[in-house]
């Protein structure tokens, strides 16, 4: 990859991994109600999931959409639910102290595998490839890409959960904890709107 677009790719990686949606919504909620050490298996399970899906749409896995397109319309139905299903959690979590919660963080292979029904996942893991993959480039060229944004968006994920982290101190209040717990679960059910009915960045 050239130089000129590599620094392209990776201000794309940054941008596309840092600012909010789904996985930064929950990440935020994770390190306020589990802390920060408790959610590295989810950051990283963001992170090497969606690596997983960037390869898959660069094997061809984009194609099918473009087959089918009411399989992408399933894919964001499928989403959708599941992500009202993890905003009811966050809004009814329980603080880390109160050890009778059933509420625990995201796992590795559960974040892993929520990228696959993520729209907004996929946008990223297509708009990647098809922009910054050279079409001469091959399977090294896609493996790349996919190494390079997992490098890139883990320290940018992580960064909402240290700052969930860092609200501990300050909600330490249950009832400013429930309100906070369900912001972020509001917020999550609003990022369905762009997902579901416009065009995601």
């Amino acid at each position: 990859m050239q130089p000129d677009l590599l620094l392209a790719f990776v201000t794309y990686a940054f941008v596309t991994s840092i600012t909010p949606g789904p996985n930064n919504t929950m990440l935020l909620a994770s390190g306020l109600n589990h802390g920060f050490a408790r959610s590295v298996p989810h950051i990283l399970g963001i992170s090497i999931g969606f690596a997983a899906m960037v390869l898959g749409v660069g094997a061809g896995f984009s194609r099918l959409f473009l087959a089918w397109p009411s399989l992408y319309t399933a894919l964001r139905v499928v989403g959708a639910i599941y992500m009202l299903w993890l905003a009811w959690q966050i809004a009814t979590a329980q603080p880390l102290q109160d050890t009778a919660a059933p509420g625990r963080p995201f796992g590795f292979w559960k974040a892993a595998a929520f990228q696959w029904v993520n729209p907004k996942a996929w946008i990223m893991a297509i708009g990647a490839i098809a922009t910054y993959a050279p079409a001469e480039g091959g399977g090294v060229a896609v493996i790349a890409i996919a190494v390079l944004y997992a490098a890139v968006n883990a320290p940018s994920v992580a960064v909402w959960a240290v700052f969930g982290t860092t609200l501990r101190r300050w909600l330490t209040d249950r009832r400013h904890l429930r309100i906070f717990n369900i912001a972020m679960a509001v917020l999550l059910v609003l990022s369905l709107y762009p997902l579901l009915f416009g065009h995601a960045a």
